[in-house]
């Protein structure tokens, strides 16, 4: 048993987080090839009804996200909002049927168009998940400094 748990415990700790995860980011924070998509300079505000929610893997090395479809007036956008390790932690719930507007990015990741969002408002609430520079509020406050 005890060299069970041994073998078990050496195996995960050869495999390690994968090059961009980084102290449990999942691949979701500072420095990564993720993150190097949002370019600040371009945002903009989109608005409509969420008419979906999934879970998404953006890149390889990278862990579970949030997305949301939304349905403006002239088109559907898969907005990403984070990873879901962080997210299910948050009081804020967006669910199928909201009106939301949402400030972010448009961007390409593997041949798809996505949109990732700054913040989100839904009636009087605003879930913030950037800062005017980009940086994601799960990177923590060495990003900040």
């Amino acid at each position: 048993m005890i060299v069970a748990v041994f073998i078990l415990t050496a195996s995960l700790a050869v495999a390690g987080p994968g090059r961009w995860e980084g102290r449990g980011s999942g691949g979701w924070g500072m420095g990564t090839p993720y993150q190097g998509a949002y370019n600040p300079a371009t945002q903009e505000t989109i608005a409509g009804e969420v008419i979906g929610i999934e879970k998404t893997v953006p890149m390889r090395r990278m862990n579970e996200g949030l997305a949301l479809v939304v349905k403006t007036e002239k088109e559907t956008v898969i907005v990403h909002l984070g990873p879901t390790w962080y997210l299910e932690r948050l009081d804020a719930k967006i669910v199928t049927g909201d009106q939301v507007e949402i400030k972010g990015v448009r961007t390409t990741l593997a041949g798809k168009a996505i949109f990732l969002a700054a913040e989100v408002k839904k009636g009087d609430h605003v879930l913030v998940l950037r800062d005017a520079a980009g940086v994601p509020v799960w990177a923590g406050w060495r990003a900040r400094q």
